[in-house]
């Protein structure tokens, strides 16, 4: 056992398998207290059980820790508030919330049905809401605290999950205004987007050639959430992990600009925007064509066996948003 978050309550939506278990095992292995949240669904969102919350709960009692376990569903306010009013009434307090509960419904976008929508982005995002909204009234009043979401490269776009990249660009963009809105209170916010092998990345059709286990990822979670991350104002920061790296993404920002004296028309704009302004490149268009060969080949590059057994990921309501 360390002591990296010793003292600390720690609550982990998703925490029953994969990224979100590790995450848990980790912070109570640095001496937090571990609220483990886990709805126990499949990767896309059915046959809830509570048994997965309970094992992890188990699992680091055994190991010296402690932890209690709740198994409600985050995608709804009332699941999201359970989870910080488990933490206050087992441990009185909560400094850090860490959000990687997530499902996945892949359908093109011109297929893709509201049923297949709706319950991603509640999973994703509104089960990231629901659980910020509840742990920080509690961190504004302690004047001190750690939100982490949990995002993904896909928040760049995705081929045949819209719905996912969607939700997770919206993870970001709650994580920075989270991020602004509670830096006066003492508060930090960061997002993390892990490469991992997961239940979720062995459903990729191109291949992960930079790619870890939930373990690489549970450690930067537990420096995100300990004091000396506090110290250094990491706030409102997007990091990926995957394996041996460690990388931040660029804020927004307006890359190049022209102005029209008395206003713009198509015309104009015609003239003006392809060699002016210009356009920014997506990174992922050249790798479409790649993909979509994989895809239809049949190909998982990812999935296979994992080598530890912690590999197996967390997808569901309350699962990982790898």
């Amino acid at each position: 056992m360390g002591n990296f978050l010793a003292g600390e309550v720690v609550a982990v939506t998703g925490a029953g398998r994969g990224i979100g278990r590790a995450v848990a095992l980790a912070a109570a292995a640095e001496g937090a207290r571990v609220v483990v949240n886990d709805y126990g669904v499949s990767v896309a969102g059915a046959e809830p059980t509570s048994r997965v919350a309970r094992a992890v709960a188990e699992e680091i009692a055994a190991a010296g820790g402690e932890a209690v376990a709740v198994a409600d569903d985050v995608s709804t306010m009332a699941g999201g508030r359970r989870v910080v009013e488990t933490a206050l009434s087992a441990y009185g307090r909560l400094d850090g919330a860490v959000c990687v509960a997530g499902i996945l419904r892949e359908r093109m976008l011109f297929n893709m049905t509201e049923e297949e929508w709706d319950p991603v982005l509640a999973t994703h995002l509104k089960g990231t809401f629901t659980v910020f909204r509840a742990a920080s009234a509690v961190m504004r009043e302690q004047r001190s605290g750690t939100l982490v979401g949990f995002t993904s490269g896909s928040h760049q776009g995705s081929v045949s999950q819209a719905n996912y990249s969607a939700a997770k660009g919206g993870v970001i963009s709650l994580v920075r205004s989270a991020a602004l809105g509670l830096h006066k209170y003492g508060v930090t916010a960061n997002a993390v987007a892990p490469v991992a092998r997961t239940r979720m990345s062995a459903q990729v059709p191109m291949e992960l050639t930079e790619i870890g286990e939930p373990e690489d990822v549970a450690a930067l979670v537990v420096y995100l959430l300990s004091d000396r991350a506090r110290r250094e104002r990491i706030t409102g920061q997007v990091y990926t992990v995957a394996g041996p790296k460690i990388a931040v993404w660029a804020q927004p920002r307006e890359l190049r600009a022209a102005y029209a004296d008395g206003g713009w028309t198509p015309e104009r704009i015609a003239d003006v925007l392809p060699g002016t302004v210009g356009s920014d490149p997506m990174p992922l268009l050249a790798r479409v064509e790649a993909a979509a060969r994989a895809a239809a080949d049949g190909a998982r590059p990812n999935a296979g066996p994992a080598p530890r057994a912690a590999a197996d990921a967390r997808p569901g309501p309350a699962g990982p948003g790898a």
